[in-house]
């Protein structure tokens, strides 16, 4: 496992650029929040998200135990209490059965699986969309009801759900090199194999652009020209993020996640941000006026879900965490709004 650890480190390190990324994945490892990268190939997206793992605590005695358990049900066991937390990556190509479990006899699925760590599904709209949508119910209660033959069957399924897209077919769209060959029928079709359900319940969307040149190989004679070179961004209309740093080491995150973590034991227990309810999130991260106006307006203008609002609220409850802060301030949301790419227009 420390190897593992390490090799991750080193992938995260090998990163370059994308602040806004790496402070979406401390605040993903942090409090537990789903997660979603979008960005042409070769930006980085699937690079950062099997990072993810190396950043998150060990399974404390009761977590171990389970995955112990349903790897022991599974015919995986490799031995001894299991502490390090799964991390699954299904091919896209994956059946409903395959995802979610069933068959005959009934097998877990990879959701099962992945339970007590992290279920990461590359080139998302791929996937078939009767899968995605059987998600919706375990990532609300960590559990997946299986239907076989008149009889149920449930299974753990509390697992942190990582995930990467192009952000069309083609995967060039706003690329500042490449020019898309999409039509924007099929860019809207393509994007609308995710459902608002679902994309719900991943409160982190994080659009990763494809890095400048000088970001790649920095020091270069191009670096003079950084400051005139037109922005290939699109604008958002929503504050962007504020936290991290554009060379925050690997080291420097995880201790971070640390303190964060051990801030929310204290406060909280076990459970992590990712999970609070309503009540919860009244007591531990209460909103100032600005902050309601705030979410107020992106609500207004946005249509967000009442679900959608609470995970605003969560994901600003861990980016107050990763800052040592104890009351959640406007700052951390607006950086929860930053970190929401609102592209599903």
């Amino acid at each position: 496992q420390s190897a593992a650890r390490a090799a991750g480190a080193a992938a995260l390190d090998a990163v370059r650029g994308h602040a806004a990324g790496k402070r979406a994945l401390a605040a993903a490892a942090a409090g537990g929040h789903g997660l979603l990268f979008i960005g042409p190939p070769g930006t980085g997206k699937s690079l950062l998200a099997r990072c993810l793992p190396e950043l998150l605590a060990p399974a404390d005695d009761a977590e171990a135990l389970e995955i112990t358990r349903v790897l022991s049900a599974a015919g995986r066991w490799p031995g001894g209490l299991v502490r390090e937390r799964p991390f699954r990556a299904p091919h896209h190509t994956v059946s409903h059965a395959g995802l979610v479990g069933g068959g005959v006899p009934v097998a877990p699925g990879e959701i099962t699986l992945a339970h007590g760590g992290v279920l990461f599904l590359d080139e998302l709209p791929e996937f078939r969309r009767e899968a995605l949508e059987a998600l919706r119910q375990p990532l609300e209660t960590g559990r997946v009801l299986i239907s076989r033959s008149g009889t149920f069957l449930e299974l753990p399924a509390r697992f942190q759900i990582v995930a990467a897209m192009n952000p069309c077919p083609c995967g060039y769209l706003g690329h500042p090199r490449q020019p898309c060959r999409c039509p924007p029928t099929l860019v809207q079709r393509y994007r609308s194999r995710i459902s608002g359900p679902l994309l719900d319940r991943i409160p982190l969307r994080v659009e990763l652009p494809a890095p400048a040149f000088d970001e790649l190989v920095p020091g270069g004679p191009t670096a003079s020209r950084a400051s005139v070179a037109p922005s290939t961004k699109t604008a958002s209309p929503m504050p962007q993020p504020v936290g991290g740093s554009e060379q925050a080491p690997s080291a420097a995150i995880a201790a971070q996640v640390r303190a964060a973590t051990e801030r929310m034991s204290a406060r909280q227990g076990a459970r992590r941000n990712a999970l609070l309810e309503a009540a919860e999130l009244d007591r531990w991260a209460p909103l100032d006026a600005r902050s309601r106006q705030l979410y107020e307006a992106a609500s207004s203008k946005h249509g967000l879900s009442a679900r959608a609002i609470q995970g605003l609220r969560r994901v600003a409850r861990t980016l107050a965490d990763l800052e040592e802060c104890d009351t959640v301030e406007l700052r951390h949301c607006a950086e929860a709004l930053g970190l929401r790419a609102f592209i599903w227009r």
